[in-house]
């Protein structure tokens, strides 16, 4: 593998992963209490009936200036983009498919944390559903969470994963 991006890619960043939600106001509240995100900005298009949340873990003061705080958000790496379609969170029909049941596509997110055993233990006192527990299963050590659409979300710590993959 080289050590050296193309010169036709740098600066490029994975700025965002995107993820259709049902009730902006219970998902938002468990990435910034559960999972402990800030929510960087929203972006309402009330024209096109959606809006956008921006949530990530920001490292350095996050601009007051609207302007400079949107373009600061789409330089930023690895945030977590939540989209609602207005209306959504009060017609029982929506329900957005989380890639783990067939047909299997989007598989999850990951949250390095610095102890997967004490976080699983915070999120068992929280009643978060777990898919999987740190020690179930061969892959021991990390864990899978699901968020209030269903969406899987990896709980691991760089220690352990380290120590599986080069094993």
């Amino acid at each position: 593998m080289s050590d050296r991006p193309m010169d036709a890619t740098r600066g490029f960043v994975l700025n965002q992963t995107m993820l259709r939600i049902k009730d902006p106001e219970r998902t938002i509240a468990f990435y910034t209490e559960v999972l402990g995100m800030t929510l960087l900005d929203r972006f309402d298009f009330d024209d096109m009936a959606f809006s956008l949340y921006f949530l990530g873990y920001p490292i350095g003061p996050i601009p007051t200036d609207p302007k400079t705080r949107a373009k600061w958000i789409f330089d930023q790496p690895a945030l977590l983009e939540l989209t609602h379609n207005h209306g959504t969170e009060a017609d029982s029909d929506a329900l957005y498919h989380n890639g783990n049941s067939e047909p299997r596509g989007f598989g999850h997110i990951g949250i390095s944390v610095p102890d997967v055993y004490a976080a699983c233990d915070r999120f068992e006192a929280m009643s978060v559903p777990f898919v999987k527990r740190p020690d179930d299963g061969q892959m021991k050590g990390l864990a899978f969470i699901q968020d209030p659409d269903g969406y899987w979300i990896e709980i691991l710590s760089s220690d352990g994963l380290a120590d599986l993959v080069s094993g």
